[in-house]
């Protein structure tokens, strides 16, 4: 996983119902990599022996994962405790200078791919249902050679700029992929 440096947390003292960018970010790797594997709130619940309410609340940051209740759901969902947790950078505390290198933001002139990117956070793993169904489709080519050539082939689709459809058309036609 990428590096994601969190903005400015909740400070000491602050209102209870706000929730603390590190335990957003953790619920919201919690709904990806549920989401990837199909397994429904009401389903992690019960395996967990909670009501799904308090998964949603995880998932939105609300309530706090506790470690041990951590590692039960990456064991769950078949990943690795770290995946919630790697590469969260949190933000400095009230009044505490930024670590080396971090004060200085993107390079001048470097272009993100992601545009999320840009603002230190990547894009959600899955922000749609046909990005959801694709990666499950994905999971199930069990030949390597198939699976490489399909990801070129999505790779390479993704660089082609379509044009928009006429109105009275209901199909759109490819332009040329732009050279390199």
């Amino acid at each position: 996983m990428s590096e994601v440096v969190l903005e400015e947390g909740r400070p000491a003292g602050a209102a209870r119902g706000e929730a603390h960018p590190v335990d957003v970010e953790v619920g919201r790797r919690l709904r990806d990599l549920r989401a990837l594997r199909g397994i429904s709130q009401e389903e992690l619940a019960r395996s967990l022996g909670i009501a799904f309410q308090q998964v949603q609340k995880y998932e939105r940051g609300q309530n706090r994962i506790g470690a041990s209740r951590l590692v039960e759901i990456a064991h769950i969902l078949g990943v690795p405790a770290s995946d919630f947790l790697s590469g969260i950078v949190p933000p400095p505390a009230a009044g505490q200078a930024p670590g080396p290198g971090l004060a200085e933001g993107g390079a001048p002139g470097f272009v993100y791919d992601d545009p999320s990117m840009a603002r230190g956070r990547p894009a959600p793993v899955v922000d749609t249902r046909e990005a959801l169904e694709l990666v499950r489709a994905f999971g199930r080519i069990h030949d390597p050679l198939v699976r490489r050539r399909f990801f070129e082939l999505a790779k390479m689709l993704g660089q082609i700029d379509y044009a928009t459809p006429p109105a009275a058309s209901g199909a759109a036609a490819p332009s040329r992929p732009q050279s390199s």
